[in-house]
């Protein structure tokens, strides 16, 4: 069994964070994106990583070698985005035809793998959605397995959208099918997809099972991902590193504040996340994400998200501020 988690996205939506950061190490509720997925699998007892990476790799390996030292992973380099399905195809000669566990880089989803794992058919997780354009979609038969799979339909025939979690037993024969759609150049909206290889699959008469998640939670835009912030906090809980230094300050959870803050004279949550070593002066903050080492002060912020090594001074806005950024809005306390 080998899980394969592509994290070789640009992240182009959530810029300009994703310029310095790749968007699996964004920090969500005293965790990351990549963190989440990863705890989730090794929880349900998997060993073996296959990372893909391209854009600011090197941070994705530097982090994964250091927050998990004892696991058996391997880093596979996408030079050439053309798509989730080229992507997985770079993998063939590690998997080496075993049992694959791949979940998309940014697919936090609720769920429990184990119970995935005992399924006796292939299972792609699936979760209702009001409109299903903008996923690959799963159209499930009578007989409750999955009959026909399609990446962004104009029209869609079914509302159960792909979340991007995928058990796949046949491994042998996803790696003939995505070969085929390569040297074919068969794509769909321009990329060699994932979803176009399962079609294979199913055409061929593999059975492929769908799995309903609880919830699935977005992290690809400013708003959705501050919105999954709130709901992650909740569920992981309050959570206030120790060595931080609180001076006439308020706080209203939930929030979860990383060691070395320094935070006087401020209301802080509900509903916040703080990285390592950021300080905080005569502010008040709510509904954010704050990057390490940043800087706030004299500033009241609401749905914003601030990267690392950032100063913020100044009045209220909602700000997307990208890493090493420094903003002086104008004093007003």
């Amino acid at each position: 069994m080998k899980a394969i988690i592509p994290v070789a996205g640009a992240g182009t939506k959530l810029r300009p964070h994703t310029y310095t950061q790749p968007k699996a190490l964004i920090p969500l509720a005293g965790k990351t994106i990549l963190s989440i997925i990863v705890d989730q699998l090794l929880e349900a007892g998997i060993t073996e990583y296959i990372f893909i990476v391209g854009y600011l790799g090197n941070k994705i390996q530097d982090y994964v070698r250091d927050r998990y030292p004892g696991l058996n992973v391997h880093f596979v380099q996408q030079n050439e985005r053309k798509g989730i399905g080229q992507a997985i195809a770079l993998t063939k000669d590690i998997v080496n035809n075993d049992e694959l566990f791949i979940v998309l880089g940014d697919s936090i989803c609720e769920y429990n793998p184990k119970d995935v794992l005992q399924n006796e058919h292939s299972v792609l997780g699936v979760k209702k959605v009001d409109d299903p354009r903008d996923f690959g979609v799963a159209e499930i038969g009578e007989d409750g397995m999955i009959s026909r799979v399609v990446e962004k339909p104009h029209i869609p025939k079914s509302n159960m959208a792909l979340v991007g979690i995928y058990f796949i037993k046949e491994s042998e024969k996803l790696f003939q099918c995505l070969e085929n759609n390569l040297e074919n150049n068969l794509t769909s909206h321009g990329e060699f997809n994932l979803t176009d290889a399962l079609e294979c699959m199913i055409n061929s008469g593999i059975k492929i099972a769908p799995f309903k998640v609880q919830n699935w939670f977005d992290c690809g835009k400013k708003e959705t991902l501050l919105d999954t912030n709130a709901i992650l906090l909740k569920k992981f809980g309050h959570k206030i590193a120790e060595d931080r230094i609180f001076e006439n300050t308020i706080i209203i959870p939930p929030v979860n504040i990383a060691s070395g803050c320094n935070i006087r004279n401020a209301i802080i949550g509900p509903n916040v996340t703080i990285g390592e070593n950021v300080t905080i002066h005569s502010s008040i903050v709510k509904d954010a994400i704050i990057g390490t080492f940043s800087n706030l002060s004299d500033i009241v912020i609401t749905r914003s998200l601030i990267g690392s090594d950032a100063e913020v001074k100044g009045e209220s806005r909602s700000l997307n501020v990208g890493d090493n950024a420094e903003i002086d809005l104008g004093r007003t306390i």
